[in-house]
């Protein structure tokens, strides 16, 4: 050992023994080698001078020989305003209270404040033991270089579990936000970072790091920005833990026998780490980073009013033509296009004369005796209306307008009930900038856009919904007898559940993890039902489902995913019952629409399926009645029984977005059925509508390019999820997942727009040349 100054005393313990105390003045950088028993103990007497303008950091390590640890040696610093004590070997527990012995310990002493500008301290090291025979020890006090860390300035060290590290940083002036950035080549063993302020004692072993301040699980990389307004002395600690188990980084869980009190060689745990902290963004930034998410979406604001008044401009123009002269030109175009057509499988326009006129015929009741017995009411009866092989719209839009738009604005009234949590959150923490307690309010902010376009689509729809009441109250035959009928409050609730999922989703990145993504994706639901729902109604509005039926069913879907959050992770059980549940409802489902909603599910359901069997299939072969329902609903069984068995073999445990999975196909499939049965009918899309969809297309490819970087997963531990974290890419403010919410609140404000225009070239049809598919 080192040459220093020593004193014996005896003392008596309170059991009346003996005692000899050894006190020796000792100095830095010096390994001590001694041995210690139950009859003494020695205290080791170390001063250094501290200074107010500069901080050193003091690190105690000792080392031990012995490997029992009935009796281990008891290390106690006794400092100025603080006392740290430890054993050795230090017993440090995992899972199911594993032990694992170190025998050697590393500890950084915690440096109390001092009001002189310069002063001598006194710290004692005390080392005893309650073991009778002797113990080998090795002590060392040795400075810590670069213990305080300078603004972009990596620093690298080497730390175990017995052995962690902590460091100091002070806000330079000007500085009021920096990012704390620790990364390493190693993924295992697991880590910790934690940032705590300037207090004692310090909070640095793996069964205490998580009391006070945050901190962060770690493989590779971790980062966290710090604010100075949250650290009254303008600094904090760096606190670097080793874990002893590597199960929170979602490492391998090892075998061990769980004998009682049996120790386990953890083996060699020692992880290279680099630190480094840098200024994060001034508030410069943040303005910019405002304006630029306003000035895109107020855009679409401005570039919506050139359009009105282009359109505007048009109508004065160009005149709507009398309703006469409408439907004379339609009749003569009719009438070319049957001479011309061949007939084939009941393609629009491709009928013959025939059944093209029928649908004009059956619809004003000029229906034939050999078809339907002669009866008063026989436009009314639903059976024989909605069961014609040629149904046109004007069959299904009978009902009274006012019962339909009270139906339908209830939609809009019965959406506003949802609600969200919060739990573990899962940022990028590369690119998280806080403002007050979000912690990553860029996430927050790009959800505007969401709000913003879903305004601006109400407002659209408003300026429809005045124009076609101003029609209805002058008695303009166009828009009373012409055109897909006009029924808005889908579109409200549409409009409105945008606005609703940029709220949640914003509520959801204030912590997003895998319990409350459900949330979130709950209104992603509702757009999916609501689209599709508006889609039918279009040529089915008599039929259509009541807000009460489609809510009760989206409510349905909603608990599904909670039950999957909970319950679908490798659950076997789960996933049968929501497989047979999902196929069920397809073919439910495929009833329903192949009949139009004329049959009936009672007792004597199993018997009309025979019956039907029987006539169709074995008696006579005959094809299907309906061919296009035909064809759109096998395909939609073929894809949802499809997903059915992929969710039952594969069991994503991500149930959420495999339950949107599930409706987003369903709606494609839906809306390019009805595109190519619209151009099929010699429907046309006029050029608002085109742009609109081609505009809708491009901006969704590049939006889930970027959906699909994965800057974060729940599905793994928060460790492995920052492995995927990565810095700002746009104005050093907004990352991939920013540029996600940006371009999909345009994507589907288009979507949306693309609904409400598409059948624009049909406003001077008359509806009983409107054909249902």
């Amino acid at each position: 050992g080192g040459k220093c100054a020593v004193k014996r005393t005896v003392v008596v313990s309170e059991l009346g023994d003996p005692k000899t105390v050894v006190h020796k003045d000792a100095d830095f950088e010096v390994t001590y080698n001694d041995t210690v028993t139950s009859d003494i103990q020695t205290i080791y007497t170390f001063n250094h001078t501290v200074s107010r303008n500069k901080t050193e950091g003091v690190r105690v390590s000792v080392n031990v020989q012995s490997e029992q640890v009935e009796n281990p040696i008891l290390i106690v610093v006794r400092q100025k305003q603080a006392v740290l004590s430890f054993q050795v070997p230090l017993i440090l527990r995992g899972l199911y209270q594993r032990k694992y012995p170190y025998a050697h310990v590393g500890r950084t002493l915690c440096q109390p404040q001092t009001r002189a500008l310069s002063e001598t301290q006194f710290f004692f090291v005390d080392v005893s033991t309650l073991s009778s025979q002797g113990v080998h020890y090795q002590l060392r006090v040795s400075r810590v270089d670069s213990f305080t860390l300078q603004t972009d300035k990596k620093f690298s060290f080497v730390a175990t579990p017995s052995q962690p590290q902590y460091f100091k940083y002070v806000f330079p002036d000007g500085v009021d936000s920096v990012i704390v950035k620790v990364n390493s080549q190693m993924n295992f063993p697991c880590s910790v970072m934690s940032i705590q302020d300037i207090l004692c004692p310090v909070y640095d072993l793996d069964n205490n790091v998580a009391f006070i301040g945050m901190y962060q699980t770690m493989t590779t990389t971790a980062a966290i920005t710090v604010q100075r307004k949250d650290f009254p002395s303008n600094s904090f600690y760096v606190v670097i833990v080793v874990k002893t188990e590597d199960e929170a980084c979602g490492g391998p869980l090892r075998f061990y026998p769980l004998r009682p009190d049996e120790l386990i060689d953890a083996g060699n745990r020692s992880k290279v780490l680099d630190v480094v902290v840098s200024p994060a963004i001034n508030s410069e930034v943040y303005v910019m980073g405002m304006l630029f998410c306003l000035g895109i979406f107020l855009s679409f604001y401005v570039l919506t009013f050139l359009v009105a008044c282009i359109e505007n401009k048009r109508l004065v123009e160009w005149s709507v033509p009398s309703v006469r002269d409408v439907y004379g030109e339609y009749s003569e175009a009719v009438t070319d296009s049957m001479v011309s057509a061949d007939a084939n499988y009941g393609y629009m326009g491709m009928r013959p004369l025939d059944s093209v006129g029928r649908c004009r015929q059956e619809s004003l009741s000029s229906v034939e005796e050999d078809d339907y017995d002669t009866l008063a009411d026989i436009d009314s009866d639903k059976n024989i209306v909605r069961t014609k092989k040629f149904l046109c719209v004007s069959d299904l839009a009978r009902k009274d307008k006012r019962i339909l738009s009270k139906k339908y604005q209830i939609y809009f009234c019965v959406l506003l009930t949802l609600r969200r949590n919060q739990d573990i959150c899962y940022y990028n923490f590369l690119c998280a900038h806080p403002l007050g307690a979000l912690s990553a309010f860029n996430n927050i902010l790009s959800n505007l856009g969401y709000v913003m376009l879903g305004l601006l689509f109400l407002l659209i729809v408003l300026q429809r919904d005045i124009m076609h009441n101003r029609a209805l109250l002058r008695n303009d035959l166009a828009a009373l007898e012409c055109g897909i009928p006009k029924h808005f409050g889908l579109y409200y609730a549409m409009g409105t559940a945008l606005m609703m999922e940029g709220l949640l989703s914003a509520c959801y990145h204030v912590c997003p993890n895998y319990t409350n993504f459900q949330f979130d994706t709950s209104f992603m639901y509702m757009i999916a039902g609501l689209c599709m729902l508006k889609l039918y109604q279009k040529r089915h509005p008599d039929i259509n489902a009541s807000a009460y039926t489609a809510y009760a069913c989206l409510a349905a879907v909603i608990f599904f995913s909670v039950l999957g959050v909970v319950f679908g992770k490798d659950n076997t059980a789960f996933w049968i019952v929501f497989s047979i549940i999902h196929i069920l409802a397809t073919l439910l489902l495929s009833i329903q629409l192949y009949y139009m909603g004329r049959w009936r599910l009672d007792s004597g359901i199993l018997r009309r399926m025979l019956y039907v069997i029987y006539t169709d299939c074995i008696r006579q072969c005959s094809g299907p009645m309906y061919i296009d329902r035909m064809v759109l609903l096998v395909m939609g069984n073929i894809v949802n029984w499809s997903l059915a068995a992929y969710g039952l073999i594969e069991r994503p445990n991500d149930f959420a977005s495999y339950l949107l999975a599930i409706a987003i196909c369903n709606l494609l499939l839906y809306f390019a059925f009805y595109i190519i049965m619209k151009l099929r009918s010699n429907e046309r899309i006029q050029f608002l509508a085109l742009v609109c969809i081609l505009f809708t297309a491009v901006v969704w490819g590049f939006a889930l390019f970027f959906f699909f970087q994965g800057l974060s997963t729940w599905q793994k531990t928060p460790a492995e999820s920052r492995e995927h974290n990565r810095d700002c890419i746009l104005l050093s403010f907004f990352d991939d997942h920013d540029i996600w919410h940006f371009l999909s609140s345009i994507a589907m404000f288009g979507s949306f727009l693309v609904l409400l225009t598409m059948d624009d070239d049909l406003d001077t049809v008359q509806r009983d040349k409107i054909y249902v598919f």
